[in-house]
């Protein structure tokens, strides 16, 4: 299956899950989806993920454990894309987005590699915003 945006799809799947309680959902695994996914369970959005390489698929299965509160209540309140291929956002260090006054978190594809909105300020670097959650 080809997808034009596969961290929008990404994300959708994600939303998708969380909005009927599901406690895992699947998608096809790349660099990016990993990256994105290691923030997420840093960050606390997600318990965990793991890389399925079945032999009779063309390509690995990334499988994202998602994380609720003890009364059912979603972590993931919610997911945004932010640069899309049609339209790409590049903040500098100094303009770095805060989501939610600071309750979210942005990931930033920089220079070194994908990391939140906090690590970037901290690293003094600029980059791509990829993506809000909150």
């Amino acid at each position: 299956m080809y997808v034009t945006d596969p961290i929008a799809d990404m994300l959708a799947r994600i939303r998708n899950a969380n909005m009927v309680y599901h406690e895992s959902v699947d998608m096809p695994v790349s660099k990016a989806k990993l990256a994105i996914a290691k923030i997420m369970k840093e960050e606390g959005y997600i318990k965990n993920y793991r890389v399925i390489n079945d032999p009779k698929l063309p390509y690995g299965i990334l499988k994202l454990y998602l994380n609720y509160g003890p009364n059912k209540e979603r972590v993931i309140q919610g997911l945004r894309r932010i640069s899309k291929p049609g339209r790409r956002i590049y903040v500098k260090k100094d303009e770095l987005p805060k989501v939610m006054s600071g309750l979210g978190t942005a990931v930033i594809s920089t220079s070194q590699g994908m990391m939140t909105d906090s690590e970037a300020r901290k690293l003094g670097l600029g980059g791509e915003v990829v993506c809000y959650i909150w």
